[in-house]
């Protein structure tokens, strides 16, 4: 025990000693007396109480509670037992900190110290072994915790199963309980509201369509009476005009449909992204010779993404008309997906302004026609629909800066 406080106060000296040295090193001899005074004012608690001597080589003393410099080489910084007053002893060392100035740390042991050592070490047992066993009960209740949580998370990300889940206790024991109960009513408010919706644009896009289509029967009907080239003219005006309306229901239900399931991932699949940008492709080859456009593809085979493979058709195809819409002839259109997944859609047209590349994944947003100043025909709702579908996979559709024309890169989220 003595051997431990004797080495315990050999190595307070000699950080003491280290920490003036840099004091005065850095901030020179006044702020070091400066220091010395203010530690001499403060008594430690446990006793060791420090003792200090900065003196000249000359004999002048500069700062400290000791008199007399004792027999400690300063040159070779070392260290020893000296005598405080008639009945204290305590470990010293000294050091050269210019070649005219000396400076001399001791530390007393106090006699009581062993005892104190003693005391101090009961209680570090005892709480040792208080903190182990309080260690031990906080881990019994966290694992509990933790399966009730995770039961709790369980729900939340299977929601379909909620009704196959064990029946919460009627009455909460605890906060758990409470949000337990809570999540399973709030599971069952979304996917009531869920199914209200489904149904409501069910049944509006079936109230809506159906009009539109027998009034689309009626004119076709109109138009095998073979009218007047004028009427034959407005008649098919029409139907565009009514294709063009069916069109534009279906985009905004598919788009209130990704969003209304944005956190639902219960009915996505493995889709096999490489087969499907490569069929897409070859599928728009013939349509952008038509159109005198060039259409390159790179696929990286054996990309698969948990995905609604109808909606990631839906979103490329989306791209790739938008790109014939916009690109003169004579362009190029550039298609390359990597492992990440990263789709890139990329053209030599007239791009996108700055300013407009977030604009563009609004509804009814329209790009206008850089020759003629003109819109392009379309509801502008194709590459809302894209970001939407982007959502309902946790990615990220977005315009990027080109050198030339504009470039559509589809990512997942960062985390």
């Amino acid at each position: 025990m003595d051997a431990a406080l004797n080495e315990s106060a050999r190595e307070a000296v000699d950080v003491d000693l280290a920490g003036l040295a840099d004091i005065y090193s850095s901030s020179g001899e006044a702020d070091l007396v400066r220091r010395i005074e203010d530690r001499l004012a403060v008594r430690p608690a446990d006793g060791g109480a420090p003792h200090y001597l900065l003196m000249r080589t000359d004999g002048v003393r500069l700062a400290g509670d000791l008199e007399a410099w004792p027999d400690l080489d300063a040159a070779i910084s070392e260290r020893g037992m000296i005598a405080i007053g008639h009945r204290s002893s305590a470990h010293a060392r000294s050091t050269r900190l210019a070649p005219n100035t000396w400076l001399l740390v001791a530390h007393e042991v106090d006699p009581a110290s062993t005892l104190k050592a003693g005391v101090r070490t009961v209680f570090l047992v005892g709480g040792a072994i208080l903190v182990l066993v309080v260690a031990m009960l906080g881990k019994l209740s966290a694992d509990r915790l933790k399966r009730r949580i995770a039961r709790i998370n369980r729900t939340l990300s299977h929601p379909d199963e909620l009704a196959s889940m064990p029946e919460l206790p009627r009455r909460a024991r605890d906060e758990i309980d409470e949000l337990a109960a809570n999540s399973a009513q709030v599971i069952l408010r979304v996917r009531n509201l869920l199914e209200a919706h489904s149904d409501t644009t069910d049944r509006l896009a079936h109230e809506i369509r159906t009009p539109l289509t027998h009034l689309d029967a009626r004119l076709v009907k109109a138009l095998e009476t073979q009218p007047d080239e004028q009427v034959t003219k407005r008649l098919t005006e029409a139907r565009s005009e009514i294709r063009r309306l069916v069109s534009m229901l279906e985009s905004l239900l598919d788009i209130a449909w990704s969003k209304a399931r944005l956190s639902d991932r219960s009915a996505l699949t493995p889709v096999d992204m490489s087969a499907l940008v490569t069929n897409l492709c070859e599928l728009y080859a013939d349509s952008a010779e038509d159109a005198g456009l060039a259409l390159q593809w790179e696929v990286q085979p054996g990309v698969v993404l948990d995905g609604d493979e109808a909606q990631l058709g839906r979103l490329l195809a989306n791209l790739l008309d938008n790109a014939l819409k916009y690109v003169p002839a004579g362009g190029t259109i550039r298609v390359a997906l990597s492992d990440g997944p990263v789709l890139v859609v990329a053209d030599d047209g007239p791009g996108i302004a700055e300013a407009d590349r977030t604009r563009i994944f609004e509804r009814f947003q329209r790009g206008p026609d850089v020759k003629a100043g003109e819109e392009r025909p379309g509801a502008g709702l194709g590459l809302a629909l894209a970001s939407a579908i982007a959502q309902r996979h946790s990615m990220i559709l977005e315009c990027l800066p080109s050198a030339t024309g504009a470039l559509f890169q589809l990512r997942r989220e960062r985390p």
